[in-house]
C-alpha cells in the first residue's frame, strides 16, 4: 500500500449476534512527505461515511433472549440490502473499497457465517483483501476511532456475553487481567430483568426502572469484592435478586424499581473495586502521565456504571481519565469492525492471499490467546 492523499475506504460487516450492521469508513493520511509515524492509524483523518444497523430486538423479545436460528435467518434476509444501502449512503462503489473487514468471531455461529460468506463473496468477485476481525477487538479499539487515544490503555469490556479487564498494549497485543467466572454482566442484567418481568433486552429496562428506585433498600451481595484476584462473579448477585423477590408478599412497581437500583449499584460497586486494583497494576507497569481506562461493550451504555467509573478516575492520585464510546458504538456495530480492519490494513497484518477464503467463523475467540482456561468455573469459562 502506498500512502497518498487519496482516501482509503474500508467496508465493515458485523453479524455476530442479533444486529446486522454495515459501515464504510474513510481514512486519509495527509503528511505523505514526512516519515511514517509509529502509530499510523492516528496520523490520518477518519470519517464514518455510513453506519447502518438493523436490530432484531422485536423478533427475539417474545422469547426473552436471542434465538440463534431466528438471528441467522434475519441476517440472511437483510445483509445484501444493507450493504447496498451503506454504499449508496457513502456514495461510493465496491470498486472504490480498499479492503473488507468482517467479524469472524466470537459469536453465534449461524450469524457469523452469514456475514463471513457475504464478505468472502464480495472479496472474491471484486478482488479485494478480506480481513477477519475479532468482535472483541472491535470493541477494544473503538476509542481509537472516537477519541484517538494511544496505546497502552486499560480496558473494561462489558457486554451480554463477555466481562473482561484487559491491557491493550498495541495492535494484536492484548493481555487479559480478569474475566467473569460465571455470568457476564449483560447476562446478569438480562436474567434479572426477566425475573422481574421487565422483558428483553434487560439492561436498558433495568437501568430505566432503577431511575425511580432506592439503591439502598436491598442489601445485595458484592461477589468477590475485596479479593486479591481481579476476576469477577455475578451469578450469586442474580440469585440474590430472586431470593428477595421470593421474600416479598406481593411485588409492586416500587419493589421492582428498588431491586433494579440495588442490583445496578451492586454491579457498579464490584466493577469499581476490580478496576481500582487493575489501575494499580497498570501504574506498576507503565509510567503514563495520563493513564486511560476505557469501558466498551453494550453495558458501557449504562450511565450509572459510566458515572461511577468517572468518579473513581477523579479519586486517583494520577490523572486518570475514563473514556466510553458514544452510545451507538457501545452496542454491536460495524464501525468498530471497519476501524479494526483499517488498523490491520495499515499495519499489513491479517491479510489473506486468497481473498479470505480460508478464514473460518469462530464461536469462541479470545483476545488473549495465552490466557489461562477457566473451564469448570462457569458457563463461559473457556477462554472468553
Amino acid at each position: 500500500m502506498t500512502l497518498r492523499d487519496d482516501k482509503i475506504y474500508i467496508l465493515g460487516i458485523e453479524s455476530s449476534c442479533d444486529e446486522t450492521a454495515v459501515s464504510i469508513l474513510s481514512w486519509v493520511y495527509k503528511n505523505k512527505h514526512k516519515a511514517k509515524p509509529k502509530d499510523l492509524a492516528l496520523a490520518g483523518q477518519s470519517k464514518l461515511c455510513s453506519d447502518l444497523v438493523f436490530s432484531q430486538i422485536d423478533q427475539h423479545a417474545a422469547f426473552g433472549g436471542v434465538v440463534p436460528e431466528i438471528a441467522a435467518r434475519a441476517h440472511l434476509d437483510i445483509m445484501d440490502q444493507l450493504i447496498k444501502n451503506a454504499l449508496q449512503e457513502a456514495n461510493i462503489s465496491l470498486e472504490e473499497i480498499h479492503a473488507i473487514a468482517v467479524t469472524a468471531g466470537p459469536g453465534l455461529i449461524g450469524g457469523l457465517m452469514v456475514g463471513l460468506m457475504s464478505a468472502k463473496t464480495l472479496a472474491l468477485i471484486h478482488n479485494k483483501p478480506l480481513i477477519g476481525v475479532n468482535h472483541l477487538e472491535g470493541h477494544a479499539l473503538t476509542p481509537r476511532l472516537t477519541d484517538q487515544i494511544s496505546y497502552p490503555y486499560l480496558l473494561l469490556l462489558v457486554s451480554g456475553g463477555h466481562t473482561q479487564i484487559l491491557l491493550i498494549k498495541g495492535l494484536g497485543d492484548y493481555e487479559r487481567l480478569a474475566t467473569t467466572i460465571d455470568d457476564a454482566i449483560g447476562e446478569a442484567f438480562d436474567k434479572s430483568a426477566k425475573l422481574l418481568g421487565l422483558g428483553y433486552p434487560g439492561g436498558p429496562k433495568v437501568e430505566q426502572a432503577a431511575i425511580s428506585g432506592d439503591p439502598k433498600r436491598f442489601d445485595l451481595p458484592r461477589p468477590l469484592k475485596g479479593k486479591a484476584e481481579l476476576d469477577m462473579s455475578f451469578s450469586g448477585l442474580k440469585t440474590a435478586v430472586r431470593r428477595q423477590v421470593e421474600q416479598l408478599e406481593a411485588v409492586t412497581e416500587q419493589d421492582i424499581a428498588d431491586l433494579c437500583a440495588s442490583f445496578q449499584l451492586a454491579v457498579s460497586d464490584v466493577i469499581c473495586n476490580r478496576i481500582s486494583r487493575a489501575m494499580a497494576l497498570f501504574e506498576e507497569r507503565y509510567n503514563e502521565a495520563h493513564p486511560t481506562i476505557v469501558v466498551a461493550g453494550g453495558v458501557a451504555a449504562n450511565k450509572t456504571i459510566r458515572g461511577d467509573l468517572d468518579k473513581l478516575c477523579h479519586a486517583q492520585d494520577k490523572n486518570w481519565r475514563m473514556i466510553a464510546p458514544p452510545l451507538n458504538l457501545c452496542t454491536d456495530n460495524a464501525a468498530m469492525i471497519a476501524w479494526a480492519g483499517l488498523e490491520h490494513y495499515l499495519s499489513k497484518t491479517k491479510f489473506d492471499t486468497n481473498h479470505g477464503l480460508e478464514i473460518e467463523a469462530r464461536s469462541r475467540w479470545p483476545l488473549d490467546e495465552q490466557a489461562n482456561n477457566l473451564v469448570g468455573h462457569g458457563r463461559r469459562g473457556a477462554k472468553v
